[in-house]
Order: C-alpha cells, then sequence, then structure tokens
C-alpha cells in the first residue's frame, strides 16, 4: 500500500533527501530575482509580487503532479512575453493602457486558468510525445525570437523611460519619449556590470541575479533614495489568497491567450524536461508532465500568479546542487514563500531598472546564438525557416510563428524523403538500375533486365512511400507509354500511406489501359495485404521473378 503511495508522485522517494533540499534552496536563489523580474515585464508596474506568485504555486504543484522528477519550474521568458502579449491584446480592444497590474490582473488570469486546463487536457490526450517532435530549427527561431523581445522590451525600463505593448510599442515610445533618466541608467549599468562579469568562482556560490540584487538596491537606495527613479513599489503582504478571474469579458481574446499560454509551456516545459533526462539520466513522463504543469498553472491563475513552465537554469541548477526528485521542486517553492511573507518590504525597494538589466542577460542567455551563427552554413533551407520563425515571432505572433514554421520545415523535410523515395525511379533511363545509379541490381537480375532490351520500364521504390511520394509516381505514369512492361520494384518498401497505394493504383491500370503489362514486386507484410485491399493486380513475390517473367513474355510475342 504504502508504495502505490509513492508512485502518485512521480520519481518520489527518500533516499536524497539532503540533495533534494540543497538543489531546490539554490534553484530558489536563483528563482527569486528572475521571479520578480518577469512578473515586472509581464505586467508592468506592480507586477513583479504577481512572478513571486507563480513561482510559489506552479513550482510547488507542477513538481508534486508533474513527470519529471528533477525538474524547477516557474515563470520563465517566453511565458513573460506571452502574459506582455495579452495585456497588449486588451489594450487594442480597448481596455485603457495605464491600468496598473492589480487592476488588469483578472484579465489577465483567466487566460492563465484556461491554459492551464489546456495543458491538462494536452496530457489526459496524450499529445507530449507530439509537442516534442518540433523541428529544432523551429524552436531555435522561437527562442531566439523570445529573446529578442525580452531585450527590446527591456530597453525602456533600462533607461528609466515607462514603456507598454509589444516590440514595436515600446520602442517607439522609447524614441519619441528619448528623456533618459540618469539614476535608472546607473543602476541599469551597475546590474550589467554584475551579472556579466562575476567571477565564475563566485556565481557558483552566489547566483550573479542575486548577487546585482543584494548589491545593487542598497546602492540605489544610498546613492538614489530621493530621485525620480521606478522600484518595484508596495508589495502585498502574507500568502496570496484565492481570486475568481473575469471569464465574461473579452473572452475570445482570453480564450486564444489561454491556448498560447498552453502551447508554449508545454513547449517549454518538455524541451526542459529533455534537459533534465541528459544530465540526470533519468526519463519523464511527457504526458504526466503536461498534466502537472496544467495543474500547477490553473490553480496559479486563481491565487494571482504568472504562469510558468520548466525552467531550464533552475532545473540544471538543481540537479548539479544534488535534487533528483519532486521533493527539490516542491522545496524551491517553499523558500520562496519564506521570503514571501517575511522579505516583502525589502523587495519593494528594488528598482525596476537593476530588474531590467537582470533581463536583458537571461534574454542573450535564451538566443540560440551557436544555431544562429552557424545555421546557413548547415543548410539554407533550414537557416531560413530559422531566421523566418524568429522574425514572426519578434513582429507578429508567437503562436502563428510555431504554426507556420512546422509546416514550413515539415514540408521541407517530406520533400527531402520523397527526394530519397524516388531515387531508384530514373525514367530517362530505361536500365533503371545500370551501374550507373547508386543501388546497382545484383548481377543475375542485371543480366536480365538488359536482355529484355530496353522493352522493361523497371521502377525501384525504397523507404516508407508517403503521400509525397506519389506525386512522383504520377508524374512517371505517362512514360510506360514507351515500354511493354512495367515492373514497379517495392521491396525495400517497409510502409505504404493510403495515397502512393492509390498512385500505385493508378500507375497500373494506367498500364492496362495502354495494353502493357505491369508487375508490383517484392511487397511483403501489411504493404501487401494494402495492395490486395485496394484490389491492385499483378503482385510478384520478388524482383528476380518479375524480371523473369518479362523476359519469357517478350520472347513469347
Amino acid at each position: 500500500m504504502e508504495s502505490k503511495q509513492l508512485n502518485l508522485i512521480h520519481g518520489f522517494h527518500l533516499k536524497n533527501i539532503r540533495g533534494d533540499v540543497l538543489g531546490g534552496l539554490t534553484a530558489a536563489v536563483v528563482a527569486l530575482p528572475l521571479a520578480l523580474a518577469f512578473g515586472n515585464a509581464a505586467l508592468g508596474p506592480g507586477g513583479a509580487i504577481y512572478g513571486l506568485y507563480g513561482a510559489v504555486v506552479v513550482g510547488f504543484l507542477a513538481a508534486l503532479f508533474g513527470g519529471t522528477p528533477s525538474q524547477v519550474s516557474g515563470p520563465t521568458g517566453p511565458m513573460s512575453v506571452t502574459v506582455a502579449g495579452v495585456v497588449a491584446s486588451l489594450a487594442a480592444v480597448g481596455v485603457p493602457r495605464d491600468l496598473s497590474a492589480e487592476q488588469i490582473l483578472p484579465l489577465v488570469m483567466a487566460a492563465v486558468v484556461i491554459g492551464g486546463l489546456f495543458q491538462i487536457l494536452f496530457g489526459i490526450l496524450k499529445l507530449g510525445k507530439y509537442i516534442t517532435l518540433v523541428p529544432y530549427s523551429v524552436v531555435s527561431g522561437f527562442m531566439s525570437g523570445i529573446g529578442v523581445i525580452i531585450i527590446a522590451l527591456q530597453i525602456g525600463p533600462l533607461l528609466g523611460i515607462i514603456t507598454r505593448g509589444g516590440v514595436v510599442d515600446s520602442l517607439s515610445t522609447v524614441f519619441s519619449n528619448f528623456q533618459p533618466n540618469g539614476s535608472a541608467i546607473a543602476v541599469a549599468i551597475m546590474t550589467l556590470g554584475i551579472v556579466f562579469l562575476t567571477p565564475r568562482r563566485i556565481s557558483q556560490w552566489v547566483p550573479s541575479p542575486l548577487l546585482a540584487l543584494l548589491i545593487v538596491t542598497p546602492l540605489s537606495i544610498l546613492f538614489f533614495g530621493d530621485t525620480n527613479l521606478d522600484r518595484i513599489g508596495d508589495i502585498p503582504r502574507g500568502i496570496p489568497s484565492l481570486s475568481i478571474p473575469s471569464f465574461t469579458q473579452y473572452f475570445p481574446i482570453i480564450l486564444k491567450a489561454g491556448l498560447v499560454l498552453a502551447v508554449l509551456g508545454a513547449i517549454d516545459s518538455l524541451l526542459t524536461s529533455l534537459v533534465a533526462d541528459n544530465i540526470s539520466q533519468s526519463r519523464h513522463d511527457s504526458d504526466r508532465e503536461l498534466i502537472g504543469q496544467g495543474i500547477g498553472n490553473a490553480v496559479a491563475g486563481l491565487f494571482s500568479g504568472l504562469p510558468g513552465a520548466g525552467a531550464t537554469m533552475r532545473t540544471v541548477i538543481n540537479v548539479k546542487s544534488g535534487g533528483s526528485t519532486p521533493l527539490s521542486g516542491m522545496m524551491h517553492s517553499i523558500v520562496l514563500l519564506i521570503v514571501l511573507v517575511g522579505a516583502g518590504p525589502l523587495a519593494e525597494q528594488i528598482p525596476t531598472a537593476l530588474l531590467a538589466g537582470i533581463l536583458i542577460k537571461v534574454g542573450l542567455d535564451i538566443i540560440d546564438w551557436g544555431f544562429l551563427m552557424r545555421a546557413h552554413k548547415l543548410s539554407l533551407k533550414t537557416a531560413s525557416v530559422m531566421y523566418g520563425v524568429l522574425l514572426m515571432t519578434v513582429f507578429w505572433d508567437l503562436i502563428w510563428a510555431v504554426l507556420v514554421g512546422v509546416f514550413v520545415a515539415n514540408m521541407l523535410t517530406i520533400d527531402s524523403i520523397t527526394q530519397t523515395q524516388l531515387e531508384g525511379m530514373e525514367a530517362d533511363n530505361p536500365l533503371g538500375n545500370s551501374d550507373e545509379t547508386d543501388f546497382p541490381l545484383p548481377q543475375d537480375e542485371q543480366t536480365l533486365l538488359e536482355s529484355c532490351s530496353g522493352e522493361v520500364m523497371l521502377f525501384r521504390l525504397k523507404g516508407p512511400l508517403s503521400f509525397g511520394a506519389a506525386k512522383g509516381i504520377t508524374e512517371r505514369m505517362m512514360l510506360i507509354r514507351n515500354y511493354k512492361i512495367l515492373i514497379l520494384d517495392i521491396t525495400d518498401v517497409p510502409r505504404l500511406g493510403v495515397t502512393a497505394t492509390l498512385a500505385i493504383e493508378d500507375m497500373i491500370q494506367e498500364a492496362q489501359i495502354n495494353s502493357r503489362k505491369a508487375y508490383v514486386a517484392g511487397a511483403t507484410g501489411k504493404v501487401k495485404e494494402r495492395l490486395s485491399k485496394f484490389g491492385v493486380e499483378g503482385l510478384i513475390s520478388t524482383r528476380k521473378e518479375a524480371l523473369e517473367l518479362a523476359k519469357n513474355q517478350l520472347q513469347a510475342i
């Protein structure tokens, strides 16, 4: 009975309590400044505390119910950018831009709850394995686009200029109202200096974002306490309270935003799960992870918390610090809750320019510089997809960028696979598979083919035949009229799609209409079964038998 109860939490056991406590504590130290920064970036002035709420709720519940034992969840760059997009979308339909985070919160949290429910549905429908099949070129372009968005949105706060909206609106505000605040710039420079220049031997003990928080905040109070420097401001005291979001107003926008949050959160979390598997030598449960993330986000929305996902940097730090079970992610949230209850007054004095400096570093880290710089050397098509997704992410729409990128990448992949599938169909070569090809026939079969004096057209197909191969087969149908016998060799075809099966049927029928003989050689197993169900005639066991039959028929003419 006891073992069954423990299995309710994936990967949970009590053999590594010390490592899990230390890993959770270290992850919380890293998460604190990031949660505040993401909250401020997503919801504007007054939004920092909601990032911390999200880190507490999502971090605890995603660890408790999720399927990646060592994963630490909380607000991330993609999720905060999406929430900022929700705010911009609401502003576009008439919601005043100058509302505070607290005033616009009920609408945003409705989207967060819906996003969590969508993620639970994804897990129940077992869609996890499909989400991780997104091509790397799309993931790279999307993540780099998120990095660019984060950097662009923080330029204003870095200069002490209040901005709202997306990339274009934010940058337009900066340039049209270019009145930088000297105090904010000084705070930002100090922050950037610490997060970029802190020696590794120090940052491995005290993460550079936390170090910036501890050093720059007191200095800002000491030197710029009386200046007009934007700070986080009032933070609600105590544990977050239950608050029912507003689902009735602007429902179409909220529903779409919820779906975007669900999809991006799923992709973000499951990619981090793969990273966790690699460094912890474990194996996650994708569908269970989606359900855990969904529960975390749905409940976070009810407690005014920013939505979250699996956080790569926090997860890596957790594992390297000894965390290996869900207890580490839960401990990370407990530590943040203690900070939330006891350190609110201290956090109120954190300058927004300091958070902007931290986020600039986050944005630069998210950008996939390695792939960005060499993608064009690997493949121009791949580079085009990646750069296209990056630009669409920044200037158009997050979800459409992924959908269009996946569609284009898959079409290019299908085209490449199709070319491989049709390599044996050399229509201009009546001997189809002579020594000039990459797949020469065995000598005895080559001799049989040559003895047919160019009257036999031999097509060889290989690999699983998808709908992409159907076009290549159809394009060659008219060539049947130039020969007396057609042999379609599918010995190396393990799987046959419906569209390709219909194309083969059409080719056989075209041969019969033109009074030609046609044979399909080498079909076995499910491929042969499918052709038989379609009523395709002329099935021959082997290519050699088909060649011998063709030779005998030509001699009899």
